[in-house]
């Protein structure tokens, strides 16, 4: 950095001093292994946590009323405010790269002096100027420092701990050789020692407070969003343990002795094998089927996936030999699939909102498929059916539990909607599009992870 001038080279011109030249603060010493996205989280806690526009009006002002020069940057050295009040002098040093260079190295080390210390250092950098480096830290996390001074001093008594930089460069091509920088040079203002000091401690005392509160403020502004976030899932839960009391009590209708009633079937099932009737029998199996998983009582809210896509294709076999050839469904759903966990009873109530508002109204042509696919690390299940489709009003108050089916509000759609998304997050809820195909039908679309661990519900 402090090299000089290879032989055979011209002499590179110095430009002229500008105040309006751009200046690039000084860069705090930072291991050559940070990578790119590191620094650039580091410096985006710091803008999150302070308010850069109070932070410069600050500095501007500081820097105007005390005659010194501010930046404050971040851990690597960025500047987040403007710098106020660079001389010009300094400007003109820093627009050359070999000089400019040397000014990071002489910052570098106060940044690295004020870091370790926690307390704002003090040296005496490359152009004999003196300079203070003042650490922001917010609950032991470093994120930048106030960088304060290019000023003279008129005395160094006082000054403890002042690092002189002002030697460790050769003098040969330095800036001392070109004299309209010389004359620029001794019109720098003289502080004092004290007076650069309070500068800097006032800047830093005022700099940390600011972020401090931001850092504050940010932490209750975390706390309010979990509190709602909380306040949200406990709805939720309520509202989820209150249809499971319903689906309950509706359970205990239909379970006035569910042994008397599998023995009754059984028996039907015998007497239909007996007068060589198999397709009473597989009707009257098929029923048996379907009753048994919807009394069974079981300890857990999941199942494995294939029992609810066999209790759908038994209750589509029922429909078949009533409605006749009036429907033909398929059921798409692979064998690698088949294990999956899924929430008990999410299929059949969709299906059979399916036969009521798409095939019922029909003499023929009704079709329902039934497909599933993985999308990622989930488990997407599309039902479709190719009615009449329904209006975006219906849909509406069908998530919402408020349709109108027969003078009593129907449920079933609303229930399946409130708890996937209690067991999978808000948007695991079911999708409606309708009309889907052609100007006609309505898909169902419900998605849940392929892999989870169901003890946690």
């Amino acid at each position: 950095m402090g090299a000089d001038r290879p032989s055979g080279q011209p002499e590179e011109v110095v430009p002229q001093i500008n105040p309006e030249i751009t200046i690039f603060p000084a860069a705090i010493d930072r291991p050559a292994e940070n990578s790119l996205a590191t620094k650039a989280a580091r410096r985006k806690r710091l803008l999150e946590l302070m308010s850069t526009e109070m932070l410069q009006k600050v500095q501007d002002n500081f820097s105007a009323a005390v005659g010194v020069a501010m930046v404050i940057v971040d851990p690597e050295g960025v500047p987040v405010t403007k710098p106020s009040g660079f001389s010009a002098f300094c400007q003109a040093v820093r627009a050359r790269a070999e000089w400019r260079e040397r000014c990071f190295h002489c910052d570098a080390v106060g940044g690295r002096t004020a870091l370790s210390t926690g307390e704002p250092s003090i040296y005496r950098c490359h152009c004999s100027l003196v300079d203070f480096a003042a650490p922001i830290i917010v609950r032991g996390e470093y994120l930048g420092a106030v960088i304060c001074g290019q000023v003279k001093l008129t005395s160094d008594e006082g000054a403890t701990g002042l690092v002189d930089l002002s030697n460790i460069f050769p003098f040969e091509g330095s800036w001392r050789e070109h004299q309209p920088l010389l004359e620029e040079h001794h019109r720098i203002n003289e502080v004092t020692y004290e007076k650069l000091r309070s500068a800097a401690y006032s800047l830093f005392y005022i700099a940390s407070h600011i972020v401090e509160e931001s850092y504050s403020r940010g932490v209750a502004q975390e706390l309010y969003a979990k509190n709602l976030r909380l306040a949200e899932e406990s709805k939720r839960r309520a509202e989820l343990e209150r249809l499971l009391r319903e689906a309950e009590l509706q359970a205990l209708s239909y379970q006035v002795n569910p042994h008397f009633l599998f023995n009754v079937l059984n028996t039907i099932g015998r007497l239909a094998l007996v007068e060589n009737a198999p397709e009473t029998e597989n009707t009257v199996h098929s029923f048996a089927e379907m009753m048994r998983y919807v009394l069974k009582k079981s300890g857990s809210q999941f199942v494995p996936l294939r029992m609810e896509v066999e209790h759908v294709r038994n209750y589509l076999h029922l429909l078949k030999l009533r409605v006749g050839d009036r429907f033909e469904f398929s059921l798409d759903v692979p064998e690698e699939f088949l294990d999956v966990l899924c929430p008990v009873m999410v299929l059949q109530p969709i299906v059979e909102n399916c036969i009521s508002y798409a095939i019922e109204p029909r003499e023929s042509g009704g079709v329902i498929e039934i497909s599933a696919y993985r999308d990622g690390v989930e488990l997407i299940i599309d039902i479709v059916d190719n009615g009449d489709g329904i209006s975006s009003e219906r849909k509406q108050a069908v998530l919402r539990g408020e349709a109108d089916r027969g003078g009593r509000k129907s449920i079933g759609i609303y229930n399946i909607d409130s708890r996937l998304r209690y067991y999978f997050g808000t948007d695991h809820g079911l999708e409606i599009l309708s009309p889907f195909r052609q100007g006609r039908g309505t898909l169902v679309r419900m998605r849940f992870p392929l892999e989870f661990e169901p003890f946690d519900f």
